[in-house]
């Protein structure tokens, strides 16, 4: 069974063929070269932030609040 038209050309199905080939071929090795990059299991390195260890005034946390409480969904679901 040949195909129509242009494809039933033996260049453009070996072309097509080696195009499939090289692309799997190509997946493969970059999937199998990001497995050894990164391994699995390792948790993610955790990012320090100053609120940790340093504590708010009372005037800080009530200014915070503030900013906050403006960050409410207003109608239809957008920050009033």
């Amino acid at each position: 069974m040949s195909l129509p038209g242009p494809f039933s050309d033996p260049r453009v199905i070996t072309l097509f063929g080696l195009l499939a080939v090289s692309t799997v071929t190509w997946l493969t090795l970059s999937l199998r070269a990001r497995a050894r990059r990164e391994p699995a299991g390792i948790p993610l390195e955790r990012v320090w932030h100053p609120q940790e260890s340093v504590e708010l005034t009372p005037a800080e946390e009530r200014a915070f609040g503030q900013v906050v409480s403006r960050l409410t969904l207003g109608e239809a679901g957008r920050l009033r």
